[in-house]
C-alpha cells in the first residue's frame, strides 16, 4: 500500500512545503492538497516548490475540477511540472464543491468532468485532442505521464471512474462503502473492456494516532459534516434507493453547510454527525488499529491510503505514521507478518 498526505494550501505556503517535507521523510510517497483557491492559497503556485524540496514526492490536488480553470491551463501547468520535476504529478478531479460553491457556481455536470479528463490527460502528455472545438496539441510537451484519478460517491460517477480514470479516491475509510465503490468501479472497467486491476484505488480520510478516542473524534468530525454535503448532493439527485445505508444513514439532522469552515477542525456545523460515523469513516485510536483498519482496507482493494491531516497534532500523527503504521506494510509486503 501507498501513503499520501493531504493538506490545506494555507497560509504560508513555506508551512505547507514543510509539511509535505516532513511526511516524505516519513515514507509519504504522495502530497496532495486541496484545490479551493477562495478558501486558501492557490495550489499551484505552491507544487513546484514541492516538488523541488522533496526528493520522490507525486504531487497533485485532490481535487481539481472542470471549471475553474481552462482544461488547457490545467494540462499546461501540469505538463510544466512533469518536464520540470519528471512526471511526478497526478491530477485528481472531481464535480468540485468549495471551490465552485464558493464563487457562486454549482458543480461540475459528469459530462464536463468526463471531457475535461480526456483534454487535460491528452493535453498534458502531448497529443493533440478537440477542445472547443478544434484541435490543439501542446508542441513542447513530449514524453509527459499524467494520471488522472476521479473522485466519486454516486453510481454514474463510479462508472465513469471504472470506464476512463487512471485512479478512483473514495472519501471515506468505511469498509462497507469502499467494498461497494471498489465493485462498481472494477465492474464498470470490465464492461468497458478496461483491466480492473489497473485502476488505483486510494482511500483518502483523516487519521490520527492517540488514545483519547473523545477528542480524536471531536477534532475530526469536521469531515463527516464535509462528506454528509456530498451525500445530500446524492441523495437529491438519485434518491436513498441504490446507495448504501452506511453512506446515507446521518444525513438526516444536517444543518446547513458554511463554507467558511470547510475542513476545519473547529467547524460548529458538525454536531450532527455521530460517533459511529466517525469510527466508521475514520482512522482513531492508537497505531495497531491503524494498521487492522488499513489492512482490511487494503484486502479489499485500497492501493493507497491518502491522510487528511487537519488536527491538532498533525506531526504527530505524521511521526507515529514514520515509525509504526508504514513499516508494519513495507514488512508485510516483504513476507514478514506484523500482527498487533
Amino acid at each position: 500500500m501507498d501513503f499520501g498526505v493531504v493538506l490545506r494550501p494555507n497560509p504560508p505556503a513555506s508551512g505547507v512545503v514543510a509539511m509535505m517535507k516532513l511526511a516524505e521523510s516519513a515514507g509519504f510517497g504522495y502530497g496532495w492538497t486541496f484545490d479551493s483557491h477562495v478558501l486558501w492559497q492557490e495550489a499551484f503556485m505552491i507544487y513546484p516548490r514541492a516538488l523541488a524540496e522533496t526528493s520522490a514526492m507525486i504531487v497533485g490536488p485532490m481535487v481539481t475540477n472542470p471549471s475553474t480553470r481552462d482544461w488547457s491551463v490545467l494540462a499546461s501547468m501540469f505538463a510544466t511540472l512533469n518536464d520540470e520535476y519528471g512526471n511526478r504529478t497526478v491530477c485528481g478531479i472531481g464535480r468540485g464543491d468549495s471551490a465552485l460553491r464558493c464563487i457562486g457556481l454549482p458543480p461540475a455536470s459528469l459530462d464536463a468532468v468526463s471531457a475535461a479528463m480526456t483534454v487535460i490527460k491528452g493535453l498534458a502528455e502531448g497529443r493533440e485532442v478537440i477542445h472547443h472545438g478544434r484541435p490543439v496539441r501542446i508542441p513542447w510537451a513530449r514524453g509527459g505521464s499524467l494520471p488522472m484519478w476521479l473522485a466519486a460517491y454516486g453510481p454514474r460517477a463510479l462508472r465513469l471512474a471504472g470506464e476512463r480514470a487512471d485512479g478512483f479516491i473514495l472519501q471515506t475509510a468505511d469498509p462497507d462503502i469502499a467494498r461497494w465503490t471498489f465493485g462498481s468501479v472494477r465492474a464498470a472497467a470490465a464492461e468497458a473492456g478496461r483491466d480492473p486491476g489497473s485502476i488505483a484505488m486510494c482511500v483518502a480520510a483523516p487519521a490520527y494516532v492517540g488514545t483519547d478516542l473523545g477528542h480524536q473524534r471531536d477534532q475530526l468530525r469536521w469531515f463527516g459534516a464535509m462528506a454528509g454535503n456530498h451525500v445530500a448532493d446524492l441523495v437529491a439527485s438519485y434518491g436513498e434507493g441504490g446507495l448504501p445505508r452506511a453512506l446515507t444513514g446521518y444525513i438526516d439532522k444536517r444543518p446547513a453547510y458554511d463554507y467558511r469552515q470547510h475542513g476545519r477542525a473547529d467547524n460548529p456545523a458538525a454536531d450532527f454527525v455521530p460517533d459511529e460515523i466517525m469510527d466508521r469513516c475514520c482512522l482513531l485510536g492508537p497505531a495497531p488499529a491503524h494498521v487492522n483498519r488499513l489492512r482490511e482496507l487494503a484486502e479489499i482493494g485500497a492501493d493507497q491510503f491518502a491522510l487528511y491531516l487537519m488536527h491538532d497534532d498533525e506531526e504527530g500523527t505524521l511521526e507515529a505514521y514514520g515509525d509504526e503504521i508504514i513499516p508494519a506494510f513495507r514488512l508485510s509486503s516483504g513476507c514478514r507478518d506484523l500482527s498487533y
